[in-house]
């Protein structure tokens, strides 16, 4: 793809629905009692895995527009003819493992040259303390049927949403109490969706109790627009002088939504109209005159899918920002951690890449390069961003892995730039 510097940015964009809800909700509709409707669901090549995959495991699944209408089978599942292929998505690939492990037939997941290569002993050793017969360090995971699981008092080892998220659904199989501990909280989608179709599940402070052995019910899940992919534009609009961006509907998770907190300490100029349910809003941006901050601890696990664009804004930003506490950026869809710098450099940026982040001084301009998104959507995106902001052009391989989370990021993008 060919980028050349961009005009501002203005005007309204809703943007898709949320991946991480669309995910759970099929895997939680899959398994539950009844009829579950998901509404505003993303239409995308990683969700679209799991759902394939589900409907493979012999749940029956319509579709009307954005709405996918699920039979759930009460965690009676049937076994797949044929390995069960994500494609390139590492959440419907673990959560999946956790159902597939309490159920009475093998199974085979695997997925993509990039998902392959994706660390999974992660998921592997808790589900294997549990009692399932999983294994692979790496995709294809194999899956074998044992009599039953067992429960487990588990101390997260690292800050994982979808590690978490396995073994809750390995839980809800598992007769008895199992608790989860975590040091830093990560997303808490699972739980509140858990609690949603029915399950018997608690938190206190940093401790998640599952019940196994309930039933779920089907419910209608009405699915707010994506965090992450407006992200894309909150950052787009605070460094491209003259843009005011609304993004209507947006999901604000606490846990989901660092990104917003980092740019209002990077001085943005970011306006949150709350809606009724306080879990989504309306965001205003207008272009920025950003300043560089420390981002470490709680922020970065709260904003780490949008640590790249906190590196692209802060080499627009006056002084110097650190990012600490990423390292499980380098076991993203590529080495985000490595990746970022060595790209942003190469336009020109000041990126010092350290063990578990980044030291960035700006603001730097940037000009046109070759650069790969290496089958990164996140990557894919940020970088097309970039060469917006860029002198000269900028000549982006694999563009397409936006598909993978956003297939109408670029025709959104060139929309605003047109009004303006």
């Amino acid at each position: 793809m060919k980028i050349v510097r961009g005009n501002s940015i203005k005007g309204t964009l809703t943007v898709p629905g949320d991946k991480s809800i669309s995910h759970r909700g099929l895997l939680l509709g899959a398994v539950s009692r009844g009829e579950t409707v998901l509404e505003n669901f993303l239409l995308a090549d990683d969700t679209l895995a799991t759902k394939t995959a589900l409907e493979s495991l012999g749940v029956p699944m319509t579709q009307k527009g954005r709405t996918i209408t699920i039979s759930g089978q009460d965690w009676q599942l049937t076994k797949s003819k044929h390995p069960l292929d994500l494609k390139n998505a590492g959440t419907g690939l673990r959560l999946l493992a956790g159902i597939l492990v309490g159920q009475p037939f093998s199974s085979q997941l695997t997925g993509d040259r990039s998902l392959i290569k994706r660390p999974m002993k992660r998921i592997v050793d808790p589900l294997s303390q549990m009692g399932a017969n999983i294994t692979g360090d790496t995709p294809p995971l194999t899956i074998l049927p044992v009599k039953s699981l067992q429960p487990i008092d588990y101390l997260m080892p690292i800050a994982s949403a979808q590690v978490k998220s396995a073994i809750i659904l390995a839980a809800l199989q598992t007769p008895g109490k199992t608790t989860i501990t975590e040091k830093i909280k990560s997303r808490n989608h699972t739980e509140e969706m858990v609690k949603q179709f029915g399950g018997d599940l608690t938190v206190e402070d940093q401790k998640i109790t599952v019940v196994g052995g309930n039933k779920l019910s089907g419910t209608r899940v009405k699915i707010p627009n994506d965090f992450s992919a407006a992200a894309f534009f909150l950052c787009a609009a605070s460094v491209i002088p003259q843009s005011q961006l609304v993004l209507p509907n947006v999901g604000l998770s606490k846990r989901r939504s660092g990104f917003l907190r980092i740019l209002k300490q990077m001085n943005g100029l970011i306006e949150i109209e709350q809606n009724s349910d306080k879990l989504s809003g309306t965001l205003i941006v207008k272009a920025s005159h950003l300043k560089g901050s420390h981002i470490s601890g709680q922020l970065t696990v709260d904003a780490l899918d949008e640590l790249p664009l906190v590196a692209l804004a802060a080499t627009q930003a006056q002084g110097s920002t650190i990012v600490s506490g990423a390292s499980e950026l380098k076991h993203k869809e590529s080495n985000r951690l490595h990746l970022v710098a060595t790209t942003l450099n190469k336009m020109g940026a000041q990126i010092t890449e350290t063990s578990d982040g980044w030291q960035i001084t700006g603001p730097t301009p940037l000009h046109g390069a070759e650069v790969d998104s290496y089958g990164d959507h996140r990557l894919a995106m940020m970088l097309f961003i970039a060469g917006k902001i860029a002198t000269g052009i900028t000549h982006l391989t694999n563009s397409e892995a936006a598909t993978v989370s956003y297939p109408d990021f670029f025709s959104d993008f060139n929309r605003l730039e047109e009004k303006s």
